[in-house]
């Protein structure tokens, strides 16, 4: 192991949502992440911070985000940071997402690489893929 290597104990993706009772019931109560830590401070401040088991970070040069995006989409769409969520089912996570007020950029498509993958607008001005392994 190199210096440094392994040092990191947690991944944590930090967003503002101005609407935060929106994003906390999107997240928390229709994607299913459990709450960690509610935590209300004077002024009003909040956090919420939701466990979404391992996390990963996914570098990918331009070529492999127009790859994705075709595949995927059909376009380029991308914003420079998209959340990935693996789910048991992706076409009923998308279809509730969506009832619950995320926009769907994309249906539900199997992918080259074994797996259903949604593209969908979400709260907080996040932009969500949804994938689903088919080979584990």
């Amino acid at each position: 192991m190199s210096e440094g290597q392994g040092q990191v104990r947690q991944l944590r993706v930090v967003v503002e949502a101005e609407d935060f009772e929106q994003a906390a019931q999107f997240y928390r109560d229709e994607l299913g992440l459990e709450v960690e830590l509610d935590l209300e401070s004077e002024g009003g401040a909040h956090v919420l911070i939701l466990h979404a088991g391992r996390a990963t970070l996914e570098l990918s040069n331009p070529a492999q985000v127009a790859l994705i995006d075709d595949v995927e989409v059909g376009r380029r769409v991308s914003p420079h940071i998209r959340l990935a969520f693996e789910v048991v089912d992706a076409d009923a996570t998308t279809k509730r997402l969506a009832q619950a007020g995320a926009d769907v950029i994309a249906e539900p498509t199997r992918t080259p690489w074994d797996s259903v993958n949604a593209r969908l607008a979400a709260p907080a001005g996040l932009q969500l893929t949804l994938f689903e392994e088919l080979s584990d």
